[in-house]
């Protein structure tokens, strides 16, 4: 995404006294996602700014889907139809201290809520790898940090609110709709427009961040479940080559008992000696603060900071989860396509993550290591790649990230989700014309 087309997005007025479409886009400024790998198939883009506009739209649009940050990598958020943007509700709604949760917009994102609770005493739960994305899409996606005790963002959602395909309003909690609100936390936007949010909070913690240098694959191998638990949250970097990892990013709350004593060595690997990137070619002007340098939660929990474009810029992702019991076998497995993935990568990421109730999250009742790709923009190779990727984890009964690519079959995602026809009822009962389907949703989960 390019500044103008930034700029065009977050300051559209709205025209009219309900909504309006923002003017047609420029050849060289189509909509795209943030990362510029996709173009989406219309340019008809309205926003809402209130709850009652969004209402409107969802009564008089037979298919739309809503747009959020764009940070997916795949067509889970295209249309060709409309898009219905609701950035510009972005506040906090409430914040019940007795109760420990907080009520947002569903535009809100993290970037922006995180620094508003930390100032009320409060935190969240773990936050993604970049803050700029917003809270109702990552929940909705099963988007993750890491850390081995700690649950993907969905599993802090206590409460939503939804617009369904007829315009209701309906409400729904993890107390009171026990029977299916664990179908609704990762809904891929099939079942409704998101307008509020309610999300778990905790006292607010202060954070350190360790980089360590050269792990070796063998010390991996051996040390593996002793390296995932050692700190809050834990992140391996490797390209695939020498048999090494280039960086161990290690996050650790200061609370007694979880604070991370940081040692000159890491089993084996070497503390490093100034702040990086985990591309190691590149500034790590844009990451968050290291060198075991004291911060708050949300200033640390993140890879890179709010008021940088995160990543490298162009780039592709994709990301497979493994049973963390088979975490090692998967990894190894993935190493031995070394010489055909390392042309084509900037970087690999491994983090683990706790199991969940949810039944469309890719940690549904086991608990995950994710191997994380994230590729040069080169589609045609990376598109011949990630089959021979997915054959290789295909033992482990692998699951990709929602809003990430991938080419694995509707057949092998239906047989990796045990709850999936559960799912599909609940999408016919809130949208039983397929409102809110896509391209996407139509070829993976109702095909």
């Amino acid at each position: 995404m390019n500044k103008r087309t930034f700029i065009k997005l977050s300051s559209a007025t709205i025209a009219s006294s309900a909504m309006s479409p923002l003017s047609a886009w420029p050849a060289p400024d189509k909509l795209t996602n943030w990362a510029g790998n996709l173009e989406y198939s219309t340019e008809s883009l309205y926003a809402a700014k209130s709850p009652q506009q969004i209402q409107d739209f969802v009564k008089t649009h037979p298919k739309f889907k809503v747009l959020g940050s764009r940070h997916c990598f795949n067509n889970i958020a295209d249309s060709k139809d409309a898009f219905l943007s609701i950035k510009p509700l972005d506040e906090i709604v409430s914040l019940d201290a007795q109760a420990r949760t907080v009520t947002v917009d569903a535009g809100i994102t993290y970037g922006q809520l995180a620094p508003l609770l930390d100032a009320k005493g409060f935190a969240l739960h773990n936050l993604a790898s970049l803050p700029h994305i917003s809270v109702a899409g990552a929940c909705t996606t099963a988007t993750h940090g890491s850390g081995e005790k700690n649950g993907n963002l969905a599993t802090a959602v206590s409460a939503l609110e939804i617009i369904t395909a007829s315009g209701d309003v309906v409400k729904l909690s993890r107390k009171e709709d026990n029977n299916f609100f664990q179908g609704a936390v990762v809904g891929l936007g099939a079942l409704g427009v998101i307008t509020k949010i309610t999300l778990d909070i905790q006292p607010t913690y202060q954070m350190r961040q360790y980089v360590y240098e050269n792990l070796s694959f063998a010390a991996m191998k051996d040390h593996f479940d002793a390296i995932q638990s050692s700190a809050y949250s834990v992140s391996l970097f490797t390209d695939w080559q020498n048999h090494n990892f280039s960086e161990v990013w290690l996050k650790t709350r200061t609370e007694k008992g979880q604070a991370f004593n940081a040692k000159p060595e890491f089993f084996g690997a070497k503390l490093a000696t100034k702040n990086l990137h985990p591309i190691a070619a590149l500034s790590a002007e844009n990451c968050t603060q290291q060198m075991g340098v004291l911060g708050p939660w949300y200033e640390r929990l993140p890879h890179f900071r709010m008021g940088f474009t995160p990543s490298a810029g162009k780039e592709l992702q994709s990301e497979y989860f493994v049973p963390r019991h088979h975490a090692v076998e998967a990894i190894v497995a993935v190493e031995r396509l070394r010489d055909q993935i390392t042309p084509h990568l900037l970087i690999t990421e491994i983090r683990a993550i706790a199991a969940d109730d949810l039944w469309m999250s890719p940690c549904y009742q086991q608990p995950c290591v994710t191997i994380h790709f994230t590729w040069k923009q080169d589609w045609p190779a990376v598109s011949q790649l990630l089959p021979v990727i997915e054959k290789e984890l295909a033992p482990f009964v692998a699951r990709p990230h929602w809003g990430k690519l991938f080419t694995m079959s509707s057949q092998q995602l239906h047989a990796s989700y045990p709850k999936l026809p559960q799912f599909l009822a609940l999408t016919k009962k809130f949208d039983p014309n397929g409102k809110f389907r896509n391209d996407f949703l139509n070829a993976n989960i109702f095909s």
